[in-house]
């Protein structure tokens, strides 16, 4: 068989190219949040090796300045302050995983598996929602946390719950969406029940968004809690980065001295770092894993 001429072969229709699906493009903020979480993570872990003093003992005299043997110097009572920075880390991670888990489970229970039963168990659940949004988060939890005393798990119960509705509002959405498809109406033909296409189907589908919802949360829930601990809403033998700053500022002139330098300062730093390092990772998700965002790309 003879070769086509080249006329034929130039002329010839070109096979329709199938242009590759859009990828988010990636973010060195992800880079960023991770490190800092993971150095966070690792001090959490290693608090008893890393600190050099237990933070709840009396370990010299009362506002030593820093020295080799106390990195940042001693509060009024004589406690080191390295040592509470260093145990602070693990108490407002602890904050923020248990928030954050309480938030998005509370959420996927009332505002994901309503949407499977439908009727009057959905309408009340939306109802639920709804009213949960109007409630005044920071009033209530400054309530709470002044009624709770001493007890943070009472706190760290309110910060979940208060995270419950919104993200329950955008996986409802979307769960609206994900009941209408083939492989969900397959699974409640043979007989899934709700709880089984919750598990098998819809988590996963939805798991992207409750992840970012996850990691915004447990950042916010940080702030919160820090922001009550500032405010004394919390255990005064307690250690937290919230209560170191509220017992350096509770001395008279701190900033007409150099102790605010490493009393005030360090705290500050490690609210705003750990809150900034949940924050690089959620913005950096969000365009990854929103469903929303892909379909606008």
């Amino acid at each position: 068989m003879s070769p086509l001429p080249a006329a034929v072969v130039e002329h010839a229709p070109a096979q329709a190219q199938v242009p590759a699906p859009r990828r988010p493009p990636r973010s060195p903020l992800l880079v960023i949040g991770l490190s800092v979480l993971g150095v966070l993570a690792v001090v959490a872990v290693a608090a008893p090796v890393l600190a050099t003093h237990d933070p709840h003992a009396i370990a010299a005299h009362a506002l030593e300045r820093p020295s080799a043997d106390h990195w940042l110097g001693t509060d009024k009572p004589g406690r080191d302050i390295f040592s509470q920075l260093v145990y602070g880390t693990r108490a407002s991670l602890t904050v923020a995983v248990v928030s954050g888990s309480l938030a998005m489970t509370a959420a996927v229970l009332i505002g994901v598996l309503p949407t499977l039963v439908g009727g009057p168990v959905d309408a009340v659940s939306n109802r639920v929602v709804v009213f949960l949004l109007a409630l005044p988060g920071l009033p209530l939890l400054v309530l709470i946390g002044a009624l709770a005393g001493n007890r943070r798990v009472a706190v760290i119960l309110v910060i979940g719950m208060l995270g419950a509705a919104p993200n329950a509002r955008i996986l409802r959405s979307q769960a609206l969406s994900l009941r209408e498809r083939g492989f969900i109406a397959a699974a409640r033909g043979f007989g899934g029940g709700p709880l089984y296409v919750l598990r098998r189907h819809l988590v996963p589908g939805l798991g992207p968004l409750i992840l970012v919802g996850f990691v915004n949360w447990a950042g916010l829930a940080i702030g919160l809690e820090a922001g009550l601990a500032f405010l004394g809403l919390g255990n005064p033998s307690g250690v937290s980065w919230g209560l170191m700053l509220n017992r350096a500022l509770s001395e008279q002139n701190i900033y007409f001295s150099a102790m605010w330098t490493w009393w005030v300062l360090p705290a500050g730093l490690a609210i705003a770092t750990t809150v900034l390092g949940f924050t690089f990772v959620g913005v950096a998700l969000e365009p990854t894993l929103n469903p929303r965002w892909l379909r606008s790309a």
